[in-house]
């Protein structure tokens, strides 16, 4: 007996719609990684991306664990230039790009290949509860 293995363009993508209210931002960030790669799926194929678009509204109302940890964890990024590293730390990127913090949240658990480029397309993050993508049928995703 053979194994199935799925072929681009065979399975159909669900949508998925996620409220961040008070959710816990690592918890919350597996539980998304999971769906974009299809993992959910019994069909799962590693080199074919089978996972399902996901809508995350609220991303400005997270939650973090920890007392420090709005200041501790730092988010990076350096332009090659000299005095080009711009160091921000959570609280920092809360206020001005909360949807940037999720995103980064789950880029960092998907895989680092060109397929992991092509699942992160399917996230789209808003800071508010108003989205786009009300026809699409979003259905909600306890997490």
């Amino acid at each position: 007996m053979k194994s199935y293995m799925a072929k681009k363009g065979e399975l159909v993508a669900k949508w998925h719609l996620v409220d961040a209210t008070d959710k816990v931002l690592g918890r919350m960030a597996t539980r998304i990684a999971t769906i974009l790669m299809g993992k959910h799926r019994p069909e799962y194929t590693p080199h074919v991306d089978c996972g399902d678009f996901v809508i995350v509204t609220n991303a400005a109302r997270i939650k973090v664990t920890g007392a420090n940890k709005p200041m501790q964890r730092i988010y990076e990024s350096y332009s090659h230039y000299p005095g080009g590293r711009k160091v921000r730390t959570l609280e920092q990127m809360l206020q001005r790009h909360p949807d940037r913090v999720i995103r980064e949240a789950v880029r960092r658990m998907l895989p680092k290949t060109k397929l992991g480029h092509q699942m992160l397309t399917k996230l789209k993050v808003y800071a508010e509860s108003d989205h786009p993508h009300q026809a699409q049928q979003p259905q909600p995703l306890e997490i």
